[in-house]
């Protein structure tokens, strides 16, 4: 864990995949969304609160494909783990990844002339 971190730092802005995390306070809920939010990535975000209803507010605000809450990362076969923006629009898990599996076919059949 790195603290005493600002988003003027690299670690603050780009991705990030453990060990490392960077920890930066903030005054407001409208000041974390606008920061987590000042990335060209979105893979995932960490929302830490026992407030549910709170997570998935501001969840709901976040450009990134996959919201957690009291958890970094967690792979649930039934949860897609999918990004946006420079992270990419793949998406694996879940019936969502399934679907860049198949080959769906349509047929339109008009009988009548």
């Amino acid at each position: 864990m790195l603290i005493e971190v600002d988003h003027a730092m690299r670690v603050m802005t780009e991705e990030t995949f453990g060990p490392v995390a960077g920890i930066m306070k903030v005054k407001s809920d409208e000041e974390a969304i606008a920061l987590m939010n000042d990335s060209p990535y979105g893979l995932t975000a960490a929302i830490w609160t026992s407030d549910a209803q709170a997570a998935e507010s501001i969840g709901d605000r976040l450009e990134t494909g996959t919201v957690f809450m009291n958890r970094c990362d967690y792979l649930d076969p039934a949860l897609a783990w999918t990004g946006v923006k420079d992270t990419g629009r793949g998406a694996t898990l879940s019936r969502v990844g399934y679907e860049y599996l198949t080959r769906p076919k349509s047929f339109h059949l008009r009988t009548v002339i």
